[in-house]
């Protein structure tokens, strides 16, 4: 079974997030804390495979920080009643691993907490065409960077097709050709852009199209 942190300073938000998840049968909720600070100190012994949290769980400003601190030991999962641009891609670049709203459905939550805590990437479905159209805007490439690696045609479609959250069957569908072929555009992806898992790839797509939008 898998286990779950929660991070919500609402009460009612951790326990409504605790119920869905017990209630699924599928996942354990080790911890549910006000602030990360909190989490930080039963963290050993909560020992969670993904942590769910809330992106404004400090005030009125989004805490990316606290996100950014957190992926660096834990497959962290955002949620927020935000859906702006500027904090998901924010949360994404802090190297969260997924991002839901809090209208999501309580299956979307679930199937999301199991997603990231496998080392896959989850995102709510509005957000995908939301970030695909604000992405040139919101996340532009710093001065100096680097050109990105170049991609063939078929691998910038495949990788598009991946930030929206489909899996290899879903884009090999789309694409019109077999799951294999898609794995191999992945690997060659992965090659060109130097990254490992689903998570990491997703967050490169997501970079990628808004480097394309800006330049």
């Amino acid at each position: 079974m898998i286990r779950a942190a929660i991070i919500d300073d609402h009460p009612l938000a951790r326990l409504g997030i605790t119920q869905i998840l017990t209630d699924s049968g599928r996942v354990q909720v080790s911890a549910a804390v006000g602030s990360a600070s909190e989490l930080a100190a039963v963290v050993d012994e909560a020992a969670p495979d993904v942590v769910v949290c809330d992106l404004y769980h400090n005030g009125d400003q989004a805490c990316l920080e606290a996100v950014a601190t957190l992926a660096t030991t834990q497959r962290t999962l955002v949620i927020s009643a935000s859906g702006r641009p500027a904090d998901v891609i924010g949360a994404i670049r802090a190297g969260a691993g997924g991002y839901i709203t809090k209208h999501a459905d309580p299956a979307l939550l679930i199937g999301a907490v199991e997603t990231v805590a496998a080392g896959g990437f989850a995102l709510s479905p509005q957000l995908a065409d939301i970030l695909h159209a604000d992405l040139g805007r919101d996340a532009g490439r710093p001065p100096g960077a680097a050109a990105a690696p170049a991609l063939s045609p078929r691998e910038e479609q495949a990788l598009s097709l991946i930030a929206d959250g489909l899996t290899h069957a879903q884009v090999a569908t789309r694409m019109g050709v077999t799951r294999k072929t898609v794995e191999t555009y992945v690997e060659r992806i992965r090659v060109k852009l130097q990254v490992g898992n689903k998570a990491e790839l997703t967050r490169a797509a997501l970079e990628r199209l808004g480097t394309s939008r800006s330049s």
